[in-house]
């Protein structure tokens, strides 16, 4: 693109990183673009549109129904736009075949009167920063999904059959996958992220790829990328990735625990070295608040049928509401790190959520255990799994909600999580999963019918 062209661009009303966009598009031979959304559920949903519309998508927005996105709009009022957020173009390694190329843009959802869209999801985490913003605060996450790989079988369905036999951190020849890993972390890099380690996860088939911690926005936009990434590799070599976090009873589940910090002007607000766990006691209020709404928000964090089979004793994921510097069976495990790197991990999350949701939902717990100087209480330095109930009476230790159907009645009486996620999400979300969770109990399964077809 030529300075004239650049300069009609400006004259236009596009800004630097919209003109941005056009250059690469030029340079990069892209053809055609994806305009990409999540809907309430997380499920990606996209838009793809020829490459020299982009500059009007800049302009205008893309025009779309709104009334066919699951928790958007109703019939009547379905005419909704998206505003592509030019920071977060990438081309798609895995749609290049040499010659033209596809790219996407991460969108924000808009009404017709051009105001956000209140049950956009991205929009959502949004007003949560602003009002991080307004007391101070950027919020740091780093997440860790897990994932599996499983095999097909031979109509290309998905099965449960893993596709190696390895264990925790093992290597070849038993991890099978570590090419499909690699080539993952390859195709990762090529779109800006910033790989920091891989390995083999507990139970067969089960990896974990970490990527450096961001801002929180851009940390949610991450997952979402992260999840198409590793299943479009996963095609490409004939085995399918599932982020469920329970697909196989009797072994570890997905999780996907979420390392928290903030930073002020004067840099980690979680960091005070005379701690003994090198924690501050803004550190400490927002950990006090997240326990404080736990219970509420695990419908936000953990939003299926499924993920309450990961969130069970004994293997390794946690349900009980306590923190602690060393055990993992607490709900906030405390690293051991310091100064810029001061933090703490909150271990509940499952990678089947929506991470704008999500994120949403627990920074606004911790930032009203700011508001309130919550106390998160002694650390827990046993192993919660050995204590019986007496023991965790007193102890003060309550669970984490054992079904979706709990999950979503926390969630309705939970004023600050409810506020957070705003009137239109809360209603959208729990009407959802409350049919989700009814459909599941009609349903008779296969443990059911092993157990008792021939008994009685």
């Amino acid at each position: 693109m030529t300075d004239g062209n650049i300069a009609a661009k400006e004259e236009e009303g596009l800004g630097k990183e919209e003109q941005d966009v056009l250059e690469a598009i030029e340079r990069e031979n892209v053809d055609f673009v994806r305009l990409q959304f999540t809907d309430i559920t997380g499920t990606v949903k996209n838009v793809s549109i020829p490459a020299h519309q982009v500059e009007k998508a800049f302009d205008e927005g893309i025009w779309f129904d709104g009334s066919s996105i699951e928790g958007f709009a109703r019939i009547q009022e379905s005419d909704m736009r998206l505003e592509p957020d030019p920071s977060t173009f990438e081309v798609l390694p895995w749609r290049s075949n040499g010659e033209t190329a596809s790219a996407r843009l991460i969108c924000d959802v808009v009404n017709t009167d051009g105001t956000p869209f209140s049950g956009g999801p991205r929009q959502v985490l949004k007003r949560v920063l602003d009002r991080a913003d307004q007391m101070g605060y950027s919020v740091s996450i780093g997440p860790e999904p897990e994932f599996f790989l499983f095999e097909k079988d031979e109509d290309g369905k998905a099965t449960t059959i893993p596709h190696d036999s390895g264990g925790y951190f093992d290597l070849a020849p038993k991890d099978m996958a570590s090419d499909v890993r690699r080539e993952v972390i390859f195709t990762l890099e090529q779109m800006g992220f910033e790989i920091e380690a891989s390995h083999h996860e507990v139970a067969d088939g089960q990896h974990e790829i970490n990527f450096k911690y961001d801002d929180a926005l851009s940390a949610a936009d991450n997952i979402a990328t992260f999840r198409a990434v590793v299943r479009a590799v996963a095609e490409q070599n004939d085995i399918h990735a599932t982020f469920m976090p329970k697909p196989i009873s009797a072994i570890n589940g997905s999780g996907m625990h979420c390392h928290m910090s903030l930073f002020d002007e004067d840099g980690n607000a979680f960091a005070d070295a005379d701690d003994e766990f090198n924690l501050s006691e803004t550190a400490y209020n927002f950990m006090g608040g997240i326990l404080n709404h736990a219970e509420a928000f695990t419908a936000i964090t953990n939003p299926t049928v499924n993920s309450y089979k990961r969130l069970v004793p004994g293997y390794e994921a946690p349900v009980y509401v306590a923190w602690s510097g060393v055990n993992r069976s607490a709900l906030i495990r405390v690293p051991d790190a310091a100064g810029a790197s001061s933090r703490f991990e909150i271990r509940s999350p499952d990678p089947s959520c929506n991470p704008y949701l999500a994120l949403a939902a627990v920074i606004s717990a911790g930032l009203e255990g700011i508001e309130n100087g919550a106390d998160p209480g002694e650390p827990v330095r046993e192993d919660i799994y050995e204590f019986d109930d007496e023991k965790l009476d007193d102890y003060g230790i309550t669970m984490l909600p054992g079904s979706l159907s709990e999950a979503v009645d926390a969630l309705q009486s939970d004023e600050v999580i409810t506020e957070a996620l705003g009137d239109h999400v809360v209603d959208k979300f729990t009407t959802v999963k409350t049919a989700e969770y009814n459909d599941y109990k009609t349903y008779v399964s296969g443990w059911e019918k092993e157990r008792y077809l021939e008994k009685f």
